[in-house]
């Protein structure tokens, strides 16, 4: 797949960029769904711990891995690795990079601060 395809304009969407990460946002009802790119190189406790604080990402992701290829390590240290095409559910309490040369595009779907309980990913 051209990757070129997935980052072309989507049509309502808002983009922001916070720590070199690409995320566009459409609102569906009560839930959020994302376009999230991170680029190659990145990883969230170089990247977007000094723009959010806090030791590790809080946030709980769900979607589709369109492109690329994720490395993920909770507190406990247990790594799990991601590439596409997969469906991906990670629990907050985590840190995140992309592995290779190639961004990694995420589809991303959330209740925003509900995302958690909605979904049941707490990390036991």
């Amino acid at each position: 797949m051209d990757v070129n395809q997935l980052l072309g304009p989507l049509k309502g969407a808002t983009r922001r960029e916070v720590g070199g990460v690409q995320v566009d946002v459409v609102r569906t009802g009560n839930s959020r769904v994302k376009r999230v790119v991170y680029p190659a190189g990145f990883r969230w406790s170089k990247d977007m711990r000094p723009v959010v604080g806090g030791e590790l990402c809080q946030h709980a992701h769900v979607g589709f891995l369109t492109t690329g290829k994720l490395g993920i390590q909770y507190a406990d240290g247990v790594q799990e690795e991601y590439a596409a095409p997969q469906v991906i559910a990670i629990a907050p309490g985590h840190d995140g990079w992309v592995i290779g040369e190639e961004p990694a595009i995420l589809i991303e779907f959330d209740f925003e601060g509900e995302t958690v309980e909605r979904l049941g990913l707490k990390r036991e």
